[in-house]
């Protein structure tokens, strides 16, 4: 711990006074990292625009669905068979493969009362983990890091991205948004920071001083990740593209055993009102292949202190529209993968396509008891004190 000391003395916020300096670093020294190397880990998953639920999980035997989908249905001939029903899109192929392998168990008709279709609004609900008529400013991982400690570190909770999304931000901790730790490391390096600490020790201004102490917090995340990883790169094959690249980030962090909880990862892009069927096997494939890799680089035993949820913030509508491909829907399944599952494949019914609310699915499955099961089973937290209410837990884990 001496370097971390003499870091933060030499750094932009070390001249700034120990008063700006956050608390857990202290509570860090004092803990260590030794007994977090198996912690059980979260990665998150968002697929943004409203995935497509009924061409990623087909009901390909039922007749409605291809009545409803004349021209963008996927044909049962192509459908990779799963269940006696249900099949996936044939994009989705290393994602079966995970299936066969039964670490992957599928949550179908999950929604939220009284949806809603903006993009916007309704990732806010599933985020915050509110109710449709409720507004928060904070997000249930957030309010997880601070329910969970009084002085946790920002990077307990990471985005592998340029920017934080509501889910991460707590009333009183945030988690941390980074693409690239080494990029991150130099960044805090900057004369830049090195100008601004100057006058820190003289501001007496709220804002002021919390706007040092979240940069005190960020250069000690940014030394902290950089430690645990600039000599770790992972060696397995990843296919080439952004997505693919945030989850061999991730994997390279847990492999580094750093004491990160919660990775949140998006692949964008599923907003598919027009000509759906190419542009769904594009990202479909991104997503499989990514995920694949990801799980092959972990391995069996680091799977087995990880688990992997797939979520977007609404489904689409049964009927495909006038431009070839389906508007903004309801209900949508949600995956699960893990190395611990205690049960696999589809865990309950099938999507009732003869019973709709004005031409959308009904969702059956509260997407907080998802969160209930995350929160209560697996990061052995009260999930009431984070969602406000109860919620009954399922049974994957």
């Amino acid at each position: 711990m001496n370097t971390r000391r003499k870091f933060l003395q030499q750094s932009l916020l070390g001249t700034a006074g120990t008063l700006l300096i956050p608390g857990f670093l202290k509570a860090y020294e004092q803990r260590g990292s030794a007994s977090l190397n198996n912690e059980r880990k979260v990665v998150i998953i968002q697929l943004s625009g409203g995935n497509d639920g009924l061409n990623t999980v087909v009901p390909y035997r039922n007749d409605l669905y291809y009545q409803a989908r004349p021209t963008i249905a996927i044909g049962a001939d192509k459908v990779l068979k799963a269940a006696a029903e249900l099949g996936f899109h044939p994009a989705l192929q290393p994602l079966h493969a995970l299936y066969d392998d039964g670490i992957l168990a599928v949550v179908n008709n999950v929604g939220y009362p009284n949806p809603d279709r903006s993009h916007f609004r309704s990732m806010d609900i599933w985020q915050s983990a509110s109710a449709p008529d409720e507004y928060l400013d904070t997000g249930w991982i957030g309010r997880y890091l601070d329910s969970s400690c009084q002085s946790c570190a920002t990077h307990r909770a990471i985005e592998l991205d340029d920017t934080l999304s509501l889910a991460l931000k707590g009333a009183n901790i945030k988690g941390m948004a980074v693409k690239d730790t080494a990029k991150l490391y130099r960044g805090v390096h900057r004369e830049l920071y090195q100008d601004v600490a100057r006058g820190a020790g003289t501001q007496q201004d709220p804002s002021l001083q919390y706007l040092y102490k979240t940069m005190a917090e960020t250069v000690s995340s940014a030394e902290y990740l950089h430690e645990k990883t600039r000599v770790l790169s992972s060696r397995k094959n990843y296919p080439s593209g952004p997505f693919a690249a945030k989850l061999k980030s991730t994997a390279e962090l847990i492999h580094a055993q750093v004491d990160t909880r919660v990775f949140y990862v998006s692949l964008t892009g599923f907003d598919t009102h027009v000509n759906q069927p190419n542009q769904h096997q594009r990202l479909l494939a991104a997503y499989s292949e990514g995920l694949h890799a990801f799980v092959n680089d972990l391995g069996n035993e680091e799977m087995k202190n990880v688990l992997i949820m797939t979520f977007s913030e609404f489904g689409r509508r049964v009927q495909q529209n006038g431009s070839g491909g389906t508007d903004h829907g309801t209900a949508n399944n949600i995956f699960i993968i893990s190395g611990s599952l205690k049960k696999k494949g589809f865990l309950n019914e099938t999507p009732d396509l003869s019973l709709l609310d004005e031409g959308d699915l009904i969702h059956r499955v509260d997407f907080r008891s998802i969160y209930a099961t995350i929160l209560d089973k697996w990061l052995e937290v009260p999930s009431v004190r984070i969602l406000k209410q109860s919620f009954t837990p399922t049974d994957f884990i």
